[in-house]
C-alpha cells in the first residue's frame, strides 16, 4: 500500500490526539470485527498476509484488521491509551457473555499478542483501563475478559489460543498490578440485609478474578516458561514506558520478595508473587466469609479455618533477610502454592466446574484423610503434628466443597458418602489436635443432620443416621476431653431443632449421673442448647424446658462447685417463669450452700431481664405467696423461724436495681402493682429498698398517682358508716380495702426522697402554685383542685370525711412539699382554722408545719410567712382549754411547733454562735412571756374581747415553759451546747424576777429537763443548777421543792465530771435533805429527799 493510501486509512490529525474521524474509524472497525462470526474473524486473521487494498465504498474485514494492527502499533510509539480499542471490548464481553460470538475478542487478542509490541501495549492498557475508567460496567467486563484469558483453556473453544499460552506468565504478572484495586471493589461492594453482608455483582466478578488470578499463580506446566530471551528483553522494556507505571508499581514491603523471587525460575517466581498477595489474599477470604455467613454456614466454617491458617502463614514467614530465612520464604511460598490451588479453586463463587465434579474431589479429599489419619498412628509425636496440619488441609476442603452445593447436590452427595464420611472423621473425634476435632465435627454435623446451612427445623434432613449415631455419640460425653467438648455442640444444635425431645431427655440423665464428667458435660450440652436457642426461631417445647429448668435448679445443690456455678448462670437465661417460684423457695433453704447458689442465681436473672418490670412483678407474688404461708414449700425444707425473713431476699434486689439502666421503663408497672394490690405490704417494702431509683422516673411516679388518686370517689359515706360499727365479715373487707387503696398512693410517696419536692417549676407536683398570685400576696388560696400533688396531699390531710390514717400521713407528706409553697398555705389555712376554732384543721397544720421544720430545717423557718403562723398560735394558746379537749391538743400542738422552731433557730449556723439572743427570735418572745409578771398582757378572744384573766394568763405563761422543755427532747446533738449556752442562764435569771410560784417552779422544772435530756452539756453551768434546786428547796412553794429535788437528784445522777463539780455545794444538800426528810409537809417530796440522803452517805 502506498504512503497516501496509508495515511487515507489511518486518518490521523497531525496533533496528539486522535480525531472525530479516527474515533469514528476505531468505532467501525471494532463493531466489525467483534460483530463478525467466529469462523470468520479466524478465516480473515489467516489470510492477512499484506495491507488490503481499499475499497470504494465498503471496509473489508482484512482492512478492519489491519487498520487496528497499524492503530495500536502508533499508539505503542505515541503513549496513547487505548480505550476506544478496550472499552468495546470489555462492553461485547459483558453482553456476549454466553454467547459463540464472546470468542471473537480472545480470537483478536490472541491476533495481537503475536506480536510483542502490540502485546504489550494491549495488555498494560487492559491492566490500565480498570483503575483508569470509573465505570461499573467496564469494570464488570474487565473482570470476566480477564478471567477469561486466564482460564482460557476452559472457555475458548475450537479458537487459537498459541499466543496468549506463549504469554501466559507475563498476563499473569501484569495482572497482579490490579488486585489491589479490584479489592477496593470487593471491600465496597457489598449490601447489608437483615444484619449479613450480600456481594453485589460486580463484587463477585472480582473476586472470582482474583481467585483464578491466584489459583493461576501455582500452576507448573505452564507453558510460557520456555519464554525466549528475546520476549523476555521485550517486555522489561515495555515496563519502562509511562502507560505502565501501574504494572510496575509494588508494595514497598514487597520490593526485597519480588527481587529474590526474579533469581528464581520462573515457576517458583510465580509462587513468590502469590506470597507477595499474601495479605490481599487474607482481605479477600475475610469479605468472603462475610458473604457466606447467611446461606452458606458450612463454608463459612471453612473460610473462617482458612484464614486462620493464612493469618498464622504470614506470622510464622513475615519477612526475609539472609539466605536462611529466604529458605523458609520458598518453603511458605510452596507450601501457600499446593494449599491455595485447592482453596482458591474450591472458593470461587461462580464456577458450575467444580460442582460437576464435586463426588471426585469428594472421594479424593477423603482418601487423603483416611491416608494420613492411618499414617499418623503409626507415626512419633514430631510427625504427628505434621500429619495433623495436612488433615485438617483436607477438613478444610471438604467445608468449602460440601459448603458451596446447593440442596440437591448435598442430599445426594450425603446419601452416597455419607456412611463414608462418618466412618472417616468419627475417629478424627479422639485427635489430640482441636482444630482437626473442630473441623471435623463441622462437616460430622452437617453430613449427619443432612443439611450444610444454617440450621433449622425446615432445613433438617433424614435424621435417620444421627438417631442411629446418637448411642455412639452421648458414649463420647463420659469423659473430659475434646472429643466430648466438640460432640457437646452437635448435640446441642440437634436438640434445638429435633422435633422430638429423645436426644434431650438422654443428655438430661447424665445430669442425674455419680460421674462427674457425665454431669459436667451434660451442663455444657444444655449450656450450648440456651446459648444456640437464644434469639433463635427454633424453640423447644415448654415442657422440654421446663425439663431443662427442674435439672438446672436441682444441681444448685450439687457437691461439685463447677456445676453448681454454670447451672447459676445458665438458670439467669431460662425463660423466668418456670424457674423463679422455686429459685425463691430455695433461697430460703435451711442448707447454706442451696441457700448461697439459689440467691445468686435470682440475683443473676433478675439483672438479665433487668429491663422487664414483670419479671419482677412475678417475683413479688412469689414472695408474697411464700411469706403468707411458709410451711408450704417441701422442696426447701424447713424454712428458718415460724415468719419469713423477706426483708434478707429484698435486699439482694439492691444488685439488681444497680443494673437498671432506664428506669422509665420499670417504673411504671411497678407502681401498677403497687396501686393494684394496696394492702400488699411486701411491695411497699420492695420499694422502699429502690427509692432512690425511683427518682429517677418520679414523672412516671407522679403520673400514675395523679391519675389514680383523681379517680377516687371522696370519702364520706364510707368512712362515716364505720365510725364505732362494725357489720358483717365482707363489709369489713371492703372497708379495709377502701382504706388501703386511700392510703397506698401516700405511702408511696413516703418512699420517695425529700428532693423530689425541690423542683417548684413541676407541674406534677406544684401545678400553677408558683405563678399563683394568691400564694404571693398571702391570701387564701384554693387548693382543692387535684391536678397535682401537693393539692392532692394537703386536700387529704384536711378533709374531715377522710380516714384518719389517710390525714396523719398525708399532712407528715405535706412537710415535704417546698417551704415557698407550703408555709403560705399553712399560714393562711391555720389562721382561718383559728379564727373559727377549728381544732381539727388547726392540729393538722400544726402537724405538717412541724414536719417541715423537721424536714427542712432553716428554708422553712425563715419564710415571711413563718411570722404569721406565731402569732396565730398566740392566739390560740390564749385560749381558755381543760385538759384532754380539742382546745387542749390544739395547744400542745402550738407547743410542739413553737419547740421545733426554737430548735431550728438554735441550730442555724448564725444563731449557734456565743450567748445573746436575738430580740425578735422564738428564744426572746418565749422567755420574755415566761418571765413576764405584767398583769396588762392581754390576748384576742375569738370574739375580739379582751381577756385579762390571771388564770388564763398563767396558762400561757406555762405554756412557755413547755416549749422549753419540749425543745429540750427535740434538740439535735449538734445544737445542744448552744441550747444550753442560751436557755439555762436565760431560765435562772427568771426564777430570781418572777414573783408567781407557778411559774418559777416551771422554770426550776424546766432546768430539770435540761439537766436530764442534756447531761453531757451542762458541766459549766452545774453549780448554778445545784444553787437554784437547793434555794427551790429552802424557799420555794411545794412545787418548787418537789422541782428543786428532781433537779438535785438529776445533778447527782450526771457524769462524773458533773457531780465532781458539784462535790462542794453537796454537804450543803446533804444537811438541807435530811432536814426535809423529816419535816417536809409533802409526802413526795419527803421520800425522794430520804432517798437522796441515803446516795450520799453511802458515797
Amino acid at each position: 500500500m502506498e504512503e497516501g493510501e496509508e495515511h487515507h486509512l489511518i486518518g490521523h490529525n497531525s496533533g496528539s490526539e486522535p480525531g472525530p474521524m479516527v474515533s469514528a474509524t476505531v468505532g467501525r472497525t471494532m463493531t466489525t470485527l467483534l460483530s463478525a462470526k467466529p469462523k470468520k474473524l479466524q478465516d480473515a486473521i489467516s489470510n492477512l498476509h499484506s495491507p488490503p487494498k481499499i475499497a470504494p465504498l465498503t471496509v473489508s474485514m482484512e482492512q478492519s484488521l489491519w487498520f487496528l494492527h497499524k492503530y495500536i502499533g502508533e499508539a505503542a510509539e505515541t503513549g496513547e491509551h487505548l480505550d476506544q480499542v478496550l472499552v468495546p471490548i470489555l462492553q461485547h464481553t459483558l453482553t456476549t457473555r454466553e454467547s459463540k460470538r464472546g470468542n471473537n475478542v480472545l480470537i483478536l487478542l490472541n491476533w495481537l499478542f503475536q506480536d510483542d509490541v502490540l502485546f504489550q501495549v494491549t495488555v498494560t492498557n487492559l491492566a490500565a483501563v480498570i483503575s483508569r475508567r470509573d465505570d461499573r460496567y467496564v469494570a464488570l467486563g474487565w473482570c470476566i475478559l480477564g478471567r477469561s484469558l486466564i482460564e482460557y483453556e476452559n472457555v475458548a473453544k475450537n479458537v487459537t489460543t498459541n499466543a496468549i499460552r506463549e504469554k501466559y506468565d507475563v498476563i499473569l504478572k501484569i495482572f497482579c498490578s490490579c488486585v489491589t484495586h479490584l479489592l477496593s471493589i470487593i471491600c465496597k461492594g457489598s449490601n447489608m440485609h437483615e444484619g449479613f453482608e450480600l456481594p453485589t455483582r460486580l463484587a463477585v466478578a472480582a473476586a472470582d478474578f482474583i481467585l483464578s488470578l491466584t489459583v493461576a499463580l501455582t500452576r507448573k506446566d505452564l507453558a510460557s516458561n520456555n519464554i525466549t530471551k528475546r520476549q523476555t528483553s521485550s517486555f522489561v522494556t515495555a515496563k519502562s514506558q509511562p502507560l505502565n507505571s501501574l504494572v510496575t508499581a509494588t508494595n514497598v514491603r514487597d520490593e526485597d520478595t519480588l527481587r529474590k523471587a526474579s533469581e528464581q525460575p520462573p515457576s517458583l517466581e510465580l509462587k513468590f508473587l502469590l506470597w507477595n498477595n499474601l495479605e490481599e489474599l487474607i482481605t479477600l477470604v475475610k469479605k468472603l466469609t462475610a458473604w457466606s455467613r447467611k446461606s452458606r454456614s458450612l463454608q463459612a466454617k471453612g473460610l473462617e479455618r482458612v484464614l486462620k491458617w493464612l493469618k498464622e502463614l504470614k506470622q510464622h514467614n513475615s519477612s526475609f533477610q539472609d539466605e536462611a530465612e529466604l529458605q523458609m520464604l520458598k518453603t511458605g511460598s510452596l507450601l501457600l502454592s499446593s494449599c491455595w490451588k485447592h482453596y482458591g479453586m474450591l472458593l470461587r463463587l461462580e464456577d458450575h466446574k467444580i460442582s460437576q465434579q464435586h463426588k471426585e474431589l469428594l472421594e479424593q479429599y477423603l482418601s487423603g484423610i483416611q491416608f494420613y489419619a492411618d499414617d499418623q498412628a503409626e507415626e512419633h509425636d514430631a510427625s504427628k503434628s505434621s500429619k495433623s496440619e495436612t488433615i485438617n488441609f483436607f477438613l478444610n476442603c471438604l467445608l468449602l466443597l460440601l459448603g458451596r452445593l446447593d440442596n440437591e447436590q448435598f442430599a445426594n452427595a450425603v446419601t452416597e458418602f455419607g456412611s463414608q464420611v462418618s466412618q472417616v472423621l468419627i475417629p478424627q473425634l479422639r485427635c489430640p489436635d482441636e482444630e482437626v476435632i473442630n473441623g471435623a465435627i463441622s462437616i460430622f454435623k452437617a453430613v449427619v443432620l443432612g443439611t450444610n446451612r444454617t440450621l433449622s427445623k425446615r432445613s433438617l434432613g433424614d435424621v435417620r443416621q444421627m438417631d442411629a449415631l446418637l448411642p455412639l455419640l452421648l458414649n463420647l460425653l463420659d469423659e473430659r476431653d475434646a472429643a466430648a467438648k466438640a460432640i457437646v455442640k452437635l448435640l446441642a444444635e440437634y436438640c434445638s431443632i429435633c422435633s422430638d425431645s429423645e436426644c434431650l431427655n438422654e443428655v438430661l440423665k447424665r445430669i442425674d449421673s455419680k460421674n462427674v464428667a457425665q454431669r459436667r458435660n451434660a451442663i455444657d450440652v444444655v449450656s450450648d442448647l440456651i446459648h444456640v436457642s437464644s434469639g433463635s426461631t427454633n424453640t423447644l417445647p415448654q415442657a422440654s424446658w421446663q425439663d431443662v429448668a427442674n435439672h438446672l435448679l436441682e444441681c444448685l445443690g450439687d457437691e461439685d462447685q463447677i456445676i453448681k456455678d454454670q447451672a447459676a448462670k445458665l438458670i439467669s437465661m431460662i425463660d423466668p417463669p418456670l424457674v423463679l417460684s422455686t429459685l425463691v423457695d430455695l433461697s430460703y433453704s435451711t442448707e447454706e450452700s442451696m441457700q448461697i447458689s439459689a440467691s445468686t442465681a435470682l440475683v443473676a436473672l433478675l439483672v438479665n431481664h433487668k429491663h422487664n418490670p414483670e419479671i419482677m412483678c412475678l417475683l413479688l407474688d412469689c414472695l408474697s405467696k411464700l411469706s403468707q404461708n411458709p410451711d408450704s414449700g417441701a422442696v426447701i425444707g424447713t424454712k428458718e423461724g415460724s415468719t419469713l425473713d423477706v426483708d434478707r431476699l429484698l435486699k439482694l434486689l439492691s444488685e439488681w436495681a444497680k443494673h437498671v439502666e432506664d428506669w422509665h421503663v420499670v417504673v411504671g408497672p411497678l407502681i401498677d402493682k403497687m396501686l393494684a394490690e394496696p394492702s400488699n405490704a411486701l411491695i411497699v417494702r420492695f420499694l422502699s429498698h429502690i427509692s432512690e431509683y425511683l427518682a429517677e422516673a418520679v414523672d412516671i411516679v407522679f403520673n400514675r398517682l395523679v391519675l389514680y388518686m383523681r379517680q377516687q370517689k371522696v370519702i364520706d359515706e364510707c368512712n362515716s358508716k364505720w365510725k364505732g360499727k362494725t357489720d358483717s365479715k365482707s363489709e369489713a373487707t371492703k372497708h379495709e380495702h377502701c382504706l388501703f387503696s386511700r392510703l397506698c398512693p401516700l405511702l408511696i410517696i413516703r418512699l420517695l426522697p425529700l428532693r423530689v419536692f425541690d423542683d417548684l417549676n413541676s407541674p406534677l407536683v406544684y401545678g400553677d402554685l408558683p405563678s399563683n398570685s394568691a400564694l404571693r400576696e398571702n391570701r387564701q388560696i384554693n387548693i382543692e383542685v387535684s391536678d397535682y400533688i401537693a393539692a392532692l396531699m394537703i386536700s387529704r390531710a384536711l378533709s374531715k370525711s377522710e380516714f384518719e390514717d389517710v390525714r396523719k400521713l398525708a399532712a407528715e407528706l405535706c412537710g415535704r412539699i417546698h417551704p415557698e409553697i407550703l408555709v403560705p398555705i399553712l399560714s393562711s389555712e391555720l389562721e382561718s382554722a383559728a379564727n373559727a376554732k377549728d381544732t381539727f384543721k388547726i392540729k393538722v397544720c400544726l402537724f405538717s408545719f412541724c414536719t417541715s421544720l423537721m424536714v427542712r430545717g432553716n428554708s422553712a423557718y425563715k419564710h415571711p410567712n413563718v411570722f404569721t403562723i406565731r402569732k396565730t398560735i398566740h392566739q390560740i394558746l390564749s385560749w381558755s382549754s381543760v385538759d384532754s379537749d380539742e382546745i387542749s391538743k390544739a395547744q400542745h400542738g402550738c407547743i410542739d411547733c413553737l419547740a421545733l422552731m426554737l430548735c431550728t433557730e438554735i441550730q442555724s449556723p448564725k444563731s449557734s454562735k456565743g450567748t445573746a439572743i436575738a430580740r425578735d427570735s422564738i428564744l426572746a418572745y418565749v422567755t420574755n412571756q415566761l418571765a413576764e409578771d405584767e398583769k396588762d398582757s392581754s390576748f384576742e378572744s375569738e370574739g375580739g374581747d379582751t381577756v385579762t384573766d390571771a388564770t388564763a394568763r398563767l396558762s400561757f405563761r406555762l405554756c412557755m415553759a413547755n416549749v422549753l422543755i419540749s425543745a429540750c427532747q427535740k434538740i439535735s446533738d449538734t445544737g445542744k451546747k448552744s441550747f444550753v449556752k442560751k436557755i439555762v442562764p436565760c431560765v435562772i435569771r427568771s426564777i430570781g424576777e418572777v414573783v408567781e410560784p407557778d411559774i418559777r417552779a416551771a422554770c426550776v422544772q424546766v432546768l430539770f429537763s435540761v439537766a436530764y435530756h442534756l447531761k453531757s452539756s451542762i458541766f459549766s453551768h452545774s453549780n448554778d443548777l445545784l444553787s437554784v434546786a437547793l434555794k427551790s428547796l429552802r424557799d420555794g412553794s411545794q412545787k418548787e421543792r418537789m422541782a428543786g429535788a428532781k433537779l438535785v437528784m438529776c445533778l447527782m445522777a450526771s457524769e462524773e465530771d458533773v457531780v465532781e463539780s458539784i462535790s462542794a455545794g453537796l454537804l450543803e444538800a446533804r444537811a438541807l435533805l435530811q432536814k426535809l426528810s423529816s419535816t417536809e409537809p409533802s409526802p413526795d417530796v419527803r421520800q425522794i429527799c430520804r432517798q437522796l440522803v441515803v446516795w450520799l452517805t453511802s458515797r
